[in-house]
C-alpha cells in the first residue's frame, strides 16, 4: 500500500473506531513529579478515552509486553480425582497496541522467536495472533540511558502492522501488513503528496543526526566479548552494588523466564496451574532439589543476566536479548547500567 497521511485532529476518531472492534492499549500519563512538572512518567494501559493516549511519550516504565506475556497467567485447569480432565486455558481477546516505539517492536519480535522455538507456546502465540501493533517512530533518544542504535532496534523492518511518523500537525502512515490495511480502513487518511514525502525524508535525516553509537565496539562482537570476560573480576565488582531485587528483569521487554505454581481449591476437588514472572537475579532461581544452587553468588547471577541479554538469547533465537531501551538501568536502585557494563567488560579483557 502506498504511504498515507492522517491529520492529528483525526487521531481520536480513528482510535474510537478501532476500540469498537478491539480493546486498545496505549501509553498514558501515569505520574508527574511534584518537584519537577517536567518529570513525567508514562505507562501502558487499556484506554477508555482517546484523549488519554500520549504519543508524545518518551519511555514507559514497563513496555507493552504485559499484554502478550502477563505477569501472572492461568495456563490450565483440572479436576482432582480419577478423571482429572486437564483443560488448557487460552484467555485473551483481540486488541491493538497503539503507539509502540521501535525498540519495543524489536523486543516483541524477540519474544515471538523465543515462544515459537522448539515446542511453541500456545498461550503466548494465541495472544500474539490477536494483537495488532501500531508503531510510532522516534525522532530522538528517550534519554541518556538509551542505546537502541547500537543494539539494532531503532529501525525495525517488521513486527508491526502500521508505522506512524509524526510530522507537525499530521502523521505519515506506512502500512506493513494486511491487518494494517484493515486498521487503516477505519481512519480518515489521504494519499501522501510529494510534500509529505519530503517531510518524511526530512524527519529521517534529522533522526539520523539525533542518534549516536555509544558502545566502543560493533554489537556483532558482543557475544565474543562476553565469552572472553567470563572470569573477569568486573562481575564481582559490579555485584557488590547489586541488591538482587530483580527489578531489571521485571522491566526488561525481552525477559521471559517464569515459574509455575498450582492453586488448589480448599475442598481439594479442583485446581489450576499458574505461571508467573521469575527473575534470574533472585537467589532461589537456580536452586534445585537437595538445596544445591548453581548461581548462589550475586556475581554469577549478574553475569548470567548480562550473558542472557548479550549472547544466550541471541544464540537460542537468532535475535538480540537487549534492545537498548534502558529500562533496567532506570529501575535499578544501585544504578547498574547494562550499557556501562558492556563497556567495562570490553576494556577488561
Amino acid at each position: 500500500m502506498l504511504p498515507l497521511v492522517l491529520n492529528k485532529s483525526d487521531l481520536g476518531a480513528w482510535i474510537e473506531a478501532l476500540a469498537a472492534q478491539r480493546r486498545v492499549a496505549a501509553p498514558v500519563l501515569k505520574e508527574t513529579s511534584p518537584a519537577d512538572r517536567t518529570d513525567l512518567k508514562f505507562g501502558w494501559e487499556y484506554i477508555a478515552d482517546p484523549a488519554e493516549v500520549r504519543l508524545d511519550y518518551t519511555v514507559t516504565v514497563l513496555g507493552p509486553k504485559k499484554f502478550l506475556w502477563p505477569a501472572r497467567q492461568t495456563v490450565m485447569s483440572y479436576q482432582i480425582g480419577a478423571d482429572p480432565r486437564p483443560t488448557a486455558v487460552l484467555d485473551h481477546e483481540p486488541h491493538v497496541l497503539f503507539g509502540v516505539h521501535p525498540c519495543d517492536v524489536t523486543a516483541i519480535q524477540t519474544l515471538d522467536a523465543a515462544f515459537s522455538k522448539d515446542i511453541a507456546d500456545p498461550h503466548y502465540l494465541a495472544r500474539r495472533a490477536d494483537t495488532a501493533i501500531v508503531s510510532i517512530d522516534c525522532a530522538a533518544p528517550c534519554d541518556e540511558t538509551c542505546f537502541c542504535l547500537d543494539m539494532g532496534s531503532l529501525y525495525p523492518e517488521a513486527g508491526y502492522d502500521v508505522m506512524l511518523t509524526p510530522e507537525g500537525n499530521r502523521f505519515f502512515v506506512e502500512v506493513k501488513t494486511p491487518l494494517g490495511e484493515a486498521l487503516v480502513e477505519k481512519a480518515k487518511v489521504r494519499p501522501a503528496t510529494k510534500q509529505d514525502m519530503q517531510a518524511r525524508q526530512k524527519f529521517a535525516e534529522e533522526k539520523r543526526g539525533n542518534f549516536h553509537f555509544q558502545l566502543p565496539f560493533e554489537v556483532k562482537y558482543l557475544p565474543e566479548i562476553l565469552d572472553a570476560s567470563y572470569d573477569s573480576l568486573v562481575w564481582e565488582a559490579i555485584a557488590r552494588r547489586c541488591f538482587a531485587c530483580g527489578s531489571c528483569n521485571t522491566t526488561c521487554p525481552t525477559c521471559y523466564c517464569w515459574d509455575v505454581d498450582d492453586d488448589v481449591a480448599v475442598d481439594l476437588t479442583k485446581g489450576c496451574r499458574v505461571r508467573r514472572y521469575d527473575s534470574c537475579q533472585l537467589d532461589p532461581f537456580a536452586e534445585v532439589a537437595g538445596g544445591e544452587n548453581f548461581r548462589k553468588d550475586r556475581s554469577s547471577r549478574l553475569r548470567h543476566r548480562m550473558f542472557r541479554k548479550g549472547k544466550y538469547i541471541l544464540d537460542q533465537t537468532g535475535r538480540s536479548g537487549c534492545v537498548g531501551c534502558g529500562r533496567c538501568e532506570r529501575a535499578c536502585v544501585a544504578d547498574i547500567s547494562i550499557k556501562e557494563t558492556f563497556i567495562q567488560i570490553a576494556g577488561s579483557r
